[in-house]
């Protein structure tokens, strides 16, 4: 089996393959075409389904909705444009300035070291600095995100953890935020102020007129945190372990910058973290030739679509100069990643820095992660990535 597309067959032959999750026979929807056609169709394939959106489901992990990704529109429209200036954030020249400084600053620190385990002493304090500076509070905040691990709700090899480190970190900051909005009695308002934190715009932000309610301000805050971690990190480690593998493709980085945003966009279609999401159907819909009751799932197969060979030329081909390039890593339709300028940013600024400043990248020993499910096996990142650089 082809780890990296092991749709391959049921996308060629039926477009769908039914899968078991968590007790429900799930159909995944492979086609590129059909995938990004029930990524739009919201009436027939719903995300107003609390907890039931990721899959596995997540109700033994947090106890609110996740905003706006489990809502349809009009909600999901106008709960986005609450939050969305804030992701935009990553397109400011502050804010990639910080990016490109942080990533030269742990470089450098990896350079000084004989060896360097890149998941975790790279990769995850990357991911956490970065997500201090998008939603404006302190950096020293990075240390809380970095303490978590890989995963908020997963310990390594999948298992949900115990407990919920994450619903109490933001209890308390939106307490924090809710008294400095009473003291300064602001109105409820969406508009924003450069010294605004998430948290503190969250605690000011108007919907419908009315200010958020707690359960809605976190769960803009689980989104926020649970749905941009490891899917980042992966991509920072496979990226790495890559130009590990393939110096001559490092070498052709290096000849023309021009080359590191194609590069990036390929980079994101074939390391693609989040094999697959949920949906819903309201009634009982006919999906391929498979009945799904109503209140079923089906599955969005982002992995397999970005792998569909009517589509891409060669898809297992890592193709830097590909283009066009109509990968779906970010989604597609009304729910397009919220997070995806702070991605791109993150993976560009990666491979600018590695082409200036690294020679070669030894790859020492590697631990690749495998989804281990019942019809699949797909190749996800890594558990551990240790290497050696070599600086130029």
């Amino acid at each position: 089996m082809n780890n990296s597309d092991p749709f391959r067959e049921a996308r060629s032959q039926t477009g769908i393959l039914q899968c078991p999750f968590q007790g429900e026979n799930l159909p995944m929807i492979l086609r590129h075409a059909d995938v990004r056609e029930a990524a739009k169709d919201w009436k027939t394939f719903s995300s107003d389904a609390p907890f039931r959106v990721p899959i596995p489901s997540e109700e033994a992990v947090r106890t609110m909705r996740q905003l706006p990704i489990e809502t349809n529109p009009p909600e999901h429209t106008e709960y986005r444009a609450i939050v969305e200036p804030f992701f935009q954030r990553a397109k400011q020249a502050d804010v990639i300035a910080k990016v490109e400084a942080l990533i030269a600053e742990v470089l450098t620190q990896a350079l000084s070291r004989e060896s360097l385990e890149v998941v975790n002493d790279f990769a995850l304090p990357v991911q956490s600095r970065a997500l201090t500076y998008l939603l404006n509070v302190p950096e020293s905040e990075a240390a809380t995100y970095i303490s978590w691990g890989i995963h908020v709700f997963k310990v390594t090899g999948g298992e949900f953890k115990t407990g919920n480190v994450l619903e109490a970190y933001l209890q308390a900051q939106f307490d924090r935020a809710e008294a400095q909005v009473k003291d300064a009695k602001a109105p409820a308002t969406t508009a924003l102020t450069p010294d605004d934190s998430l948290f503190t715009a969250l605690a000011k932000a108007a919907y419908r007129g009315r200010p958020l309610t707690r359960e809605e301000m976190m769960g803009f805050g689980n989104l926020t945190f649970a749905g941009g971690r490891d899917t980042i990190i992966h991509s920072i480690t496979s990226i790495v372990a890559y130009l590990g593998k393939n110096p001559a493709a490092f070498e052709y980085l290096r000849e023309d910058p021009k080359r590191i945003v194609h590069a990036g966009e390929e980079f994101f279609r074939v390391f693609m973290p989040l094999t697959h999401i949920g949906r819903v159907c309201p009634v009982e819909t006919d999906v391929h030739g498979v009945k799904v009751p109503a209140g079923g799932r089906v599955s969005l197969g982002w992995a397999s679509a970005n792998f569909d060979e009517t589509v891409f030329e060669a898809p297992d081909e890592i193709r830097l100069d590909r283009k066009p390039n109509p990968h779906i890593s970010f989604g597609f339709g009304t729910h397009l990643c919220l997070g995806a300028p702070h991605a791109r940013l993150i993976v560009r600024s990666l491979l600018q820095a590695l082409c200036d400043r690294v020679a070669k990248v030894n790859v020492i020993s590697a631990q690749e992660h495998v989804e281990h499910e019942a019809r699949y096996e797909r190749s996800n990142g890594y558990d551990s990535l240790t290497v050696s650089l070599l600086p130029r």
